[in-house]
């Protein structure tokens, strides 16, 4: 076996201390819609790879859009961080529209995997329709001179990167890297990391910065369980979905109380609905118009108008959710609320609560079949002779009662059960047709009641 030379063991030594003192690099996936738990994954990634010093923080995006308030969020972190932030656009078919084009436009380095594309970022309705012209003009015109401050600092066309929202034009991969808005065209993250090894990057304030990368260990910014299932209920869709079906569990409970099961998921589906609209930027007149619209509808179930309650809170509902978020704050169809989803919620759930109400008030307006309360109304047979204000005995339900009259009564005579005071039965006048057979041999009944 071959020694090494002093000099060649303290050559070694000192790269294998250079290795591991690699400075690495801090990695956060975005594969979904941008909103506030992502954009607290980013700022989050940025913030300790500063404290560990590390060499650059990789983003990888592979999404539809989202928030313009996550969007800027990312992008002032990104503007503002001490470390090189690069974003990639990979793997291949993955995609970086409405808000991801701006991201990736505002790191100091970016890539893109082949089969990929970015831009479409024209800001649009929150309810999914054109917004009103003047409107539109006023919220294009923000995103497109906050893109402007961006790519002109980068050194970038400005005129082509702002078609990308003033007409949502969208680049390939490689149209991207031959207009210049993007760097890099890589197979994958370890290709555009390898790539990037060595490569001079200018940041936003003109200082530039040599990339070591080499042996760099990457450290990944994992997503909590708390944080997937934020990012699943931060839909607008789900959100109002969950909120209508907690709506309606809490009605079912508070019309039948004791029921439990409804309450509880009504509780459960309110709480999840309210964390899922708690990242979104919801309407004041939204959710104001949604509470008269349920408590219109409930009011129409309880208290029949002929209809009129009932249809003006299916107004209500309807207008709440056309207005139940800030359109400017949806740059991306994907947070719109679907009409397809929307319009058969609210007809299933009036008709829900209309139907319901219905049958609870139904149900109070039934007179009671059982106990004391529905003897009223039975036909009793007198037993003997009751002069009125006299107590006699009354034969009803295979039981003897003592019984008052009004008018008199002789013994035979079948009378109505008028009302119930303790165990004194009210009964009115005699009945027209023969009295029931009574026999005291086959059916003597129990004794009379004091």
């Amino acid at each position: 076996m071959r020694r090494l030379a002093p000099a060649g063991l303290l050559a070694l030594a000192l790269g294998a201390a250079a290795a591991a003192e690699a400075a690495p690099i801090h990695q956060v996936d975005v594969v979904d819609i941008i909103h506030a738990v992502s954009a607290e994954r980013v700022v989050t990634t940025i913030a300790a790879a500063e404290e560990a010093g590390a060499a650059l923080v990789l983003v990888r995006l592979d999404t539809p859009g989202g928030l313009d308030t996550a969007m800027r969020e990312i992008i002032e972190s990104i503007l503002n961080s001490a470390v090189p932030v690069a974003v990639f656009v990979g793997p291949s078919g993955s995609r970086a529209a409405s808000a991801g084009y701006l991201i990736t436009l505002a790191a100091d380095v970016s890539g893109m995997a082949p089969g990929t594309n970015m831009g479409a970022a024209t800001p649009v309705a929150g309810t999914g329709g054109e917004m009103p012209e003047t409107l539109s003009r006023k919220v294009e015109s923000d995103a497109a001179a906050y893109l402007r401050s961006i790519v002109e600092r980068r050194g970038r066309d400005v005129a082509l990167a702002e078609q990308g929202v003033t007409e949502a034009r969208s680049w390939t991969s490689t149209e991207a890297l031959d207009a210049g808005l993007i760097d890099l065209v890589a197979d994958d993250v370890p290709g555009f990391l390898e790539a990037l090894d060595g490569r001079t990057v200018r940041r936003i304030d003109g200082a530039e910065t040599t990339l070591d990368l080499a042996d760099a260990e990457i450290v990944m910014t994992e997503w909590s369980f708390r944080d997937r299932a934020l990012s699943f209920i931060a839909n607008p869709n789900l959100a109002v979905l969950l909120g209508m079906i907690g709506l309606l569990g809490l009605y079912l409970e508070f019309s039948n109380p004791g029921l439990l099961v409804p309450g509880i998921l009504g509780v459960l589906a309110l709480l999840l609905a309210g964390f899922g609209l708690n990242l979104l930027p919801v309407s004041v007149l939204g959710v104001l118009l949604l509470l008269i619209g349920i408590g219109l509808i409930t009011a129409e179930a309880l208290t029949p108008s002929f209809g009129i309650m009932g249809a003006s809170g299916v107004v209500a509902l309807a207008l709440g959710l056309f207005f139940f978020f800030e359109d400017q704050s949806l740059p991306t169809p994907v947070l719109n609320l679907s009409w397809g989803l929307v319009v058969p919620t609210i007809l299933v759930f009036a008709a829900l609560v209309f139907l319901l109400g219905r049958m609870v008030v139904r149900a109070h307006q039934t007179p009671a079949s059982t106990g004391r309360e529905g003897m009223v109304g039975m036909t009793a047979v007198a037993k003997s002779d009751i002069a009125p204000g006299s107590i006699g005995t009354v034969l009803v339900h295979g039981e003897l009662w003592k019984a008052v009259a009004v008018n008199p009564v002789a013994a035979g005579d079948r009378v109505p059960v008028t009302a119930i005071e303790g165990l004194t039965l009210e009964v009115g006048s005699p009945l027209s047709g023969p009295a029931a057979a009574f026999s005291p041999a086959t059916d003597p009944g129990p004794a009379p009641r004091s």
